[in-house]
This record gives C-alpha cells, structure tokens and sequence, in this order.
C-alpha cells in the first residue's frame, strides 16, 4: 500500500531584489562599492582609527568626501562611531560585526591582487 504525502508549498525567506531602484539593500551595496567606502573598511579591517588617522591612510580622499562616506557606513551599521567630549572632540570609528563581515571579502580581494602584482618597480 502506498501512502500518499501532501506536499506543501516551503515558504522562501524574501530576499531583496538589489536590481529595483527603491531597494534599500541597493543603497548599501552603493555605500560599501563607493569610490572611498572600499578604502574606509580596508583601512578600518585591523584596527579603529581616528579621523585624521583614516584620512592619512587613505591618499586623496578629502575632509568633505570621507565625511560624507564615514556618514553612509555609519547609517547603514558597517560602522560605528564614538565622540571623545574634548576640545575639540575627537571621534573615532572602527567596523562593526557587521562592517567585518561585508569587508571581509573586500580585504581578500585587495590582498589577492596585492599578492598576484609583480613587486613594485619592475616591469
């Protein structure tokens, strides 16, 4: 005798659809792919930094435009952020549990290509 099984439909978890204009996954992905926003959680993967430290260490990047990527990292929790009350204030960040995470795959990457480059000043 052979039983019969009613098989239900398995609910899938929604996913975002990072593809739509009005998902806010997007504006995530557009923060970490940044132009800076990869240099910031490079820079950030070994240690927290103070923001004259993180300006240093990335070359060419302005007052004005690691702010504005600070600001975005900061809101989407990749980031944290903590103001010393001094005169005047300094304020540190460093990766959040989650910053690691999304910057791990970014750090291999950048030591992948770092590795495989011939050493500096050869042809």
């Amino acid at each position: 005798m052979v039983e019969s099984v009613q098989h239900r439909p398995v609910e899938v978890e929604k996913r975002y659809d990072v593809f739509h204009t009005d998902c806010p996954a997007r504006d995530m992905v557009d923060h970490v792919t940044s132009r800076w926003g990869i240099w910031v959680l490079i820079s950030l993967r070994r240690s927290s930094l103070r923001f004259y430290e993180l300006r240093e260490s990335i070359q060419g990047v302005s007052e004005k435009m690691l702010a504005q990527t600070l600001r975005g990292l900061v809101q989407d929790g990749l980031v944290w952020r903590e103001v010393e009350p001094t005169t005047p204030p300094q304020v540190t960040y460093g990766l959040t549990e989650f910053g690691r995470d999304v910057g791990e795959p970014l750090t291999d990457l950048f030591d992948r290509i770092t590795r495989r480059l011939p050493p500096r000043g050869t042809a």
